[in-house]
């Protein structure tokens, strides 16, 4: 590793000295040593993210500059989409996991072959740069599916094998529990099931005054507007359950899965009951309503024992209650026999723009910063649990992000149409529909937000 170092540092004196101080032999490596200058646009992270990063592709790559910008995510997708309409975007940006469909015809799939100029020292006593052009080979579909955790194939490529990104990190829903509220009340171990031990912590964990007015909330399950993620929260549970949430681009959920041996059982369906009979004032596990807070909020407040999130929440958890007794645990599961864990899998994507006048560049350093190594650099900033299999072992150990990366490996997601804001209205109005106790039938209601969705898919 140090000789790697010295290697590298050697080199970058060299260019660094002498401009970019090498000898051009063609015409072709001429042409790929021009100066560039490539933008990239991201949400979230700040640039000293990939100041490391940044700064060892500078030095394979003398010529290009990379021009780094953070927008914050409310602006972020309108100036995206204008920016891109009027030429003016960027070579690389970030793209949800969900959004990638709804931006494929503004991206450009990953090349089967990249052709870059290198600098190389040469000479012993006297030492100088030249450069060299190479090709190398990108991924392949088996090293990308080898090497990424499972649900990124899913997403990244497409029925016809075309690569439409990578992905830097994948987050996972996990479960929140605030301590005291559990030690308050005599519950020592925090729930692994959905089961009657899950409802009876529930229970315990709730509190109403004289008024019947909820002071105290024992999970945020139930609503739909003031639950960070209530989407992801009920697909998962849906997932768990057996539904079948989209197959050969026909959503599903609403249906008895064709392989499932007991006709009269509909998986989606009861999960949605089960999600919403937790907004029901009417049931034991009765704990959420609309008129309470956000569910962040509620439990940086301290106020909400149980809070379904991503490993991005904790930052602002630990920025706004320092004193705050809490820790994370894995999602609950179902019960069964054999066990079988399905988790939930949120995270970004980055690709290149159709309209990048350099898109084998942008390419290269997608491909480059998607690497163990500078992956490594990355999350250890930023402590996010990873997309790579290779890192899954040594994330688990890390005190604050590993339950999340512990469960990458078997964390999943759903294509949800190509507007994905559709389709979490239509879930939205789907649960507020059952908790309002509308007269229509619960199969009507889920059918209905099915329709919906469905209209985004084609």
């Amino acid at each position: 590793m140090f000789k790697k170092i010295t290697v590298l540092s050697l080199l970058a004196v060299f260019l660094l000295s002498a401009g970019f101080g090498c000898k051009i032999t063609d015409s072709k490596t001429k042409a790929a040593m021009q100066p560039i200058t490539l933008t990239y646009w991201r949400v979230f992270d700040d640039s000293d993210a990939f100041q490391e990063i940044i700064t060892k592709y500078k030095i394979l790559h003398p010529y290009i500059t990379i021009e780094y910008r953070k927008l914050r995510y409310e602006e972020y997708e309108k100036e995206l989409l204008n920016a891109l309409a009027e030429d003016r975007g960027p070579d690389i940006f970030s793209v949800h996991n969900t959004w990638i469909k709804k931006y494929q015809s503004k991206i450009i799939p990953m090349p089967a072959t990249i052709t870059m100029a290198y600098p190389v020292v040469t000479g012993t006593v006297k030492k100088e740069v030249i450069s060299e052009l190479r090709t190398t080979n990108s991924p392949t579909l088996k090293e990308i599916r080898d090497n990424f955790v499972d649900a990124v194939s899913y997403d990244i490529i497409d029925s016809d094998g075309q690569v439409y990104g990578l992905p830097l990190s994948v987050d996972t829903l996990a479960m929140f529990y605030n301590k005291d509220l559990f030690n308050n009340v005599g519950i020592s171990q925090v729930p692994q099931y959905w089961n009657k031990e899950f409802l009876q912590d529930i229970k315990k964990l709730t509190k109403q005054d004289p008024k019947k007015e909820l002071i105290q909330s024992g999970v945020a399950l139930g609503g739909s507007a003031n639950i960070n993620r209530f989407s992801d929260i009920l697909s998962v549970l849906m997932m768990q359950n057996g539904a079948v949430m989209m197959e050969n681009n026909q959503v599903l959920f609403n249906l008895v899965p064709s392989a499932s041996k007991d006709t009269n059982y509909n998986p989606g369906l009861e999960a949605l009951r089960f999600y919403t009979d937790f907004s029901n004032s009417g049931k034991e596990s009765y704990s959420w309503n609309n008129a309470l807070p956000n569910s962040l909020e509620m439990f940086i407040s301290g106020k909400l024992a149980i809070y379904f999130g991503y490993a991005y929440d904790l930052p602002t958890i630990k920025t706004q209650a320092p004193k705050l007794n809490f820790s994370v645990a894995k999602l609950p599961q179902i019960e069964g026999t054999p066990p079988t864990n399905i988790n939930f899998a949120n995270y970004w994507v980055e690709v290149v723009s159709k309209k990048s006048a350099h898109p084998a560049e942008s390419w290269d350093f997608i491909q480059f910063i998607t690497k163990e190594e500078q992956v490594k650099s990355y999350l250890e900033k930023t402590q996010k649990p990873t997309a790579l299999r290779s890192l899954v072992a040594s994330q688990r150990i890390n005190d604050a992000i590993g339950v999340f990366a512990d469960q990458v490996l078997t964390a999943k997601s759903w294509y949800k149409g190509k507007n994905a804001q559709a389709a979490e209205d239509a879930i939205k109005e789907m649960i507020d529909a059952v908790v309002n106790n509308t007269n229509e039938k619960i199969q009507d209601i889920i059918d209905t937000a099915v329709a919906k969705i469905q209209q985004t898919v084609n």
